[in-house]
């Protein structure tokens, strides 16, 4: 299945990580040297108008879209294999590209060494996504499991400790949470949160204290907060 990157920064971190694209869509009359340099000569390139770009995206393109064969997805013995610093997420339900693409961000510069997130009910990687990732979306191991449930039973079993992140009486301050162990950080959808099932499946619960006069949140900024306390924990 055929999708886009746009972006400058996106593209090059695609063509960066060694990314070959099927074909460059370059905007008439910019200026790309950088990226151009860096693109196999056997691509094919097409310049074309700002409008025909911004028929292919819904962003802002930059004057670049790169078209590619698809997003590779790693699968989770991979994961579990490669890890280094026994920290992996889960996105449970997560349905916001930007989320998502926040949230890869985040775990690329706190070495996170892998995401899972779901098939069903939960937006995959996509060109939004790539976008928002600013490059991460290449760097950091993608997931993509028909069960989370499943997927966290088998993580428990390779002796790690799942923490969701929940607003419930049950849940503890994460200052409290021991870090010094291999954790999974489950990250719940927008609005619902996290599902019962996977709640259920959790060792751990952990909440951010509010001070103001919301309750909650976004899911991108709860994960970079938890996984930030983490990391400077173990340091």
């Amino acid at each position: 299945m055929k999708e886009l990157i746009y972006g400058r920064n996106a593209v090059l971190a695609y063509l960066d990580n060694k990314g070959t694209p099927k074909h460059v869509y370059f905007q008439k009359g910019g200026k790309f040297q950088e990226i151009e340099s860096r693109v196999d000569r056997r691509v094919n390139i097409t310049y074309v108008s700002k409008q025909a770009l911004d028929k292919m995206t819904h962003g802002n393109h930059q004057g670049v879209v790169v078209e590619i064969e698809g997003y590779a997805y790693s699968d989770l013995n991979t994961i579990l294999q490669d890890a280094k610093n026994k920290l992996i997420v889960v996105c449970d339900q997560v349905e916001d590209p930007h989320n998502l693409g926040a949230i890869l961000r985040t775990c690329d510069a706190a070495g996170v060494d892998g995401v899972i997130i779901g098939k069903h009910r939960a937006v995959g990687l996509n060109a939004t996504v790539a976008k928002v990732s600013t490059g991460a979306i290449h760097t950091v191991k993608v997931a993509q499991v028909t069960n989370l449930v499943q997927a966290l039973e088998t993580l428990k079993e390779a002796g790690y400790w799942v923490v969701a992140a929940e607003n419930g009486v049950e849940a503890i301050s994460y200052s409290q949470l021991n870090v010094d162990m291999p954790i999974v950080l489950v990250l719940g959808s927008e609005g619902k949160g996290i599902s019962r099932l996977v709640k259920k499946t959790s060792d751990i619960l952990v909440t951010i204290p509010m001070h103001g006069s919301v309750n909650s949140l976004n899911v991108s900024v709860a994960g970079g907060i938890l996984l930030f306390d983490i990391v400077n924990r173990r340091a």
